[in-house]
C-alpha cells in the first residue's frame, strides 16, 4: 500500500478476462462488451468495451476503439479513446490517440496525433 492510502492498481494484463475474440477469428461490425475483453483475432468496425481491453500480438482491430485502459501487442488502424493506454514493444498504433496516460515500450509504434487530457464519455 502506499505512503497515502492509494490502492494498488491491479495490472490490466492480470485481470480476468470476460470476453476472449481468440486467434482466427474474425469479426465485421461494431463490437461492445461490459467488462474485460482479450483480442487475439481480427475486428473489423468499431470497439467499446466498459472497463478494458488486451489486444494480443496477432490481434488487429481495423477500427475506432473507446474503453477505460488498454495494452496493444498487436495492431490498430483507427482511432482511441481511453484514460490508459500502453503500446507494448510488439504493438503498432496508427489514428488519433486521447488518453490521460501513455507507455510506449522500446519498438512500440505509433503514428498520429496525441492528445493527453481528460478523456470524455
Amino acid at each position: 500500500m502506499a505512503i497515502f492510502g492509494k490502492k494498488d492498481k491491479v495490472s490490466l494484463d492480470l485481470q480476468s478476462i470476460s470476453t476472449l475474440i481468440s486467434e482466427g477469428c474474425e469479426i465485421g461490425g461494431n463490437f461492445k462488451a461490459p467488462a474485460f475483453a482479450r483480442i487475439d483475432g481480427q475486428v473489423t468496425g468499431d470497439v467499446t468495451v466498459d472497463e478494458g481491453i488486451i489486444l494480443g500480438e496477432k490481434g488487429v482491430v481495423n477500427g475506432n476503439i473507446n474503453t477505460k485502459e488498454i495494452v496493444v501487442y498487436g495492431t490498430v488502424t483507427g482511432d482511441i479513446q481511453t484514460s490508459s493506454l500502453e503500446i507494448r514493444s510488439t504493438g503498432k498504433i496508427t489514428g488519433t490517440i486521447t488518453t490521460q496516460t501513455l507507455l510506449v515500450e522500446t519498438g512500440g509504434v505509433y503514428n498520429g496525433l496525441l492528445s493527453m487530457g481528460v478523456v470524455e464519455k
